[in-house]
């Protein structure tokens, strides 16, 4: 008999794995995304919402299960999109069988997103359905053109990245300043475009940097703004130390600007990096009204800076903190509490290394009331000589701290660094357009870089010595502003008198205590 084949219909949907003839209703949801959070995208987010509520519900045989979307949010990765991850985890779960979005690009632009998901989806009887391009993902033939799609949708965003780095780069370059207004203390956004003060929160800008002048740590001035409930610059409660430091050495405080301080450093992660060199800066002098005054803003730099950690390092949890030094081994005194478990308790201050190692310091331990008596005796011997000293900074303030020729060395530097950066950019062009003896394109390259390094050192040596002159300058005027207050012999201490005035109290023993003020002069007390 001669051989037949039968053949026996499938009936059994291989991919969802449900019967072919089930009158059941597919469950059927849609995607909506946009990119920006523009008001002329609203209208498309808003059109794509209305389209696919009623696409899916005017089919008898779909259930509607409902329209995940994300407004705002780049399809460069799926990481911060809440919508579309609530969107894969129902339809793993069962909720989803048919997934309908506008187009491949909206559905994700990174070409490893968007395969890996789609063949998740596949894998769990899950089909997607790209309107635009009429591609359903449970069509065999498909896989070589999604990952050709994908690809294309990542290449314009890569496109669309690149040409808006440039765009912001461009607007730095023209010192177009951008800030993040609703997070930023101090400044509105101005007509212009520009920043404009917002004097109720500069208040409390000029409040930050005069308590750290005064002594004030990061630490306890956040503390101290956390308890009565002044807002932070994101409109939070709590205060940390961290804002105050960033606060406290944002250049834009006293009208300056220093753009592209980050960078993007991946285009589908969009993960930033801290600008360390990799790609240029533009810093933008005089470009609004200032909050503190520049010689203030560099007064505080230079003492942020001092307070660096080490053995000596400067505290400021206490006003006495970082300010009594041991006359014997060089190091501060700290506060140590005795008897703290009995009516006997008090404070003390004594050297924070008096019993490092077998060499025990000598000297004294002093309570709050003798630090302050001693201050007290030596500003009363200092205010004797009041008129002479207020006199003599008048006469040598201008040639002491000029710093007019630093200025023009500062200038010619940056100058010299444009110059020089110029020159390695043209060697390097040169190098790859024109055959060359390598040796000696190597010995012209590392002369340029050694030009660079060396200019780049000056002009770092030239910037400290300006501001620790203009910081000086403004130390000593602030003293003296304290001193020419005093009028007769001072009997009550106050916190604001000793910050403004003393500069480190050094005791060699009881009898031996010396004060020394911010111009210099040392009195024994």
């Amino acid at each position: 008999m001669a051989k037949s084949v039968i053949t026996i219909p499938a009936t059994i949907d291989r991919f969802t794995e449900t019967p072919i003839c089930s009158r059941e209703k597919k469950k059927v949801a849609g995607y909506a995304r946009v990119s920006t959070d523009h008001d002329e995208q609203q209208s498309s987010y808003e059109a794509q919402v209305d389209y696919y509520t009623s696409y899916i519900k005017s089919h008898e045989d779909w259930e509607f299960v409902g329209l995940y979307a994300d407004e705002g949010k780049s399809a460069t990765s799926v990481k911060h999109r809440s919508g579309f991850a609530s969107m894969i985890q129902d339809a793993l779960a069962g909720k989803i069988q048919l997934i309908i979005t506008k187009s491949v690009s909206r559905f994700a632009r990174n070409t490893v997103d968007s395969l890996s998901t789609i063949r998740k989806l596949k894998e769990n009887g899950i089909e997607v359905w790209f309107e635009k391009e009429n591609i359903r993902t449970f069509d065999p033939k498909v896989e070589v053109l999604l990952t050709i799609m994908s690809s294309l949708a990542q290449e314009e965003s890569r496109s669309i990245s690149e040409n808006c780095t440039w765009g912001v780069r461009k607007s730095f370059q023209d010192g177009k300043v951008r800030v993040p207004y609703k997070r930023f203390l101090g400044y509105d956004k101005g007509k212009d475009g520009n920043l404009v003060i917002n004097e109720a929160q500069a208040v409390i800008v000029r409040r930050i940097f005069g308590m750290f002048l005064q002594g004030r740590s990061p630490y306890a001035i956040a503390k101290q703004l956390t308890s009565e409930g002044v807002p932070t610059p994101g409109g939070k409660t709590k205060w940390g130390a961290s804002v105050i430091y960033s606060i406290l050495g944002n250049e834009k405080m006293k009208g300056d600007a220093r753009l592209q301080k980050v960078f993007t450093v991946d285009f589908l992660t969009k993960k930033k990096k801290r600008n360390e060199g990799q790609v240029p800066q533009y810093y933008v002098e005089h470009n609004h009204p200032p909050i503190i005054e520049p010689d203030v803003f560099d007064l505080v730099q230079k003492e942020l800076a001092s307070r660096t950690p080490g053995r000596n390092r400067q505290s400021c949890v206490h006003i006495f903190s970082g300010k009594i030094k041991c006359g014997e081994c060089g190091s501060w005194y700290g506060s140590k509490v005795w008897h703290s478990n009995d009516k006997y308790r008090r404070t003390v201050w004594q050297c924070n290394h008096k019993f490092d190692g077998d060499a025990k310091c000598a000297t004294p331990h002093l309570d709050d009331d003798a630090i302050k008596g001693y201050f007290l005796r030596a500003l009363n011997k200092l205010c004797d000589e009041k008129d002479e000293i207020i006199s003599a900074f008048a006469e040598v303030k201008d040639e002491m701290y000029d710093t007019s020729e630093l200025e023009t060395e500062r200038k010619n530097l940056q100058q010299e660094l444009g110059v020089v950066a110029e020159l390695m950019k043209r060697a390097i062009d040169e190098n790859a357009r024109i055959a060359q003896d390598q040796k000696a394109y190597e010995e012209k390259y590392r002369g340029l870089e050694n030009r660079y390094d060396d200019a780049r050192h000056k002009l770092a040596e030239a910037e400290r010595q300006i501001m620790e002159k203009q910081a000086k300058r403004e130390m000593i005027a602030r003293f003296l502003a304290e001193l020419s207050k005093q009028d007769g012999i001072v009997t009550e201490f106050s916190e604001d008198m000793w910050f403004n005035m003393t500069d480190f109290v050094t005791v060699y023993s009881k009898d031996d205590v010396r004060v020394t003020f911010k111009n210099g002069v040392e009195i024994r007390a």
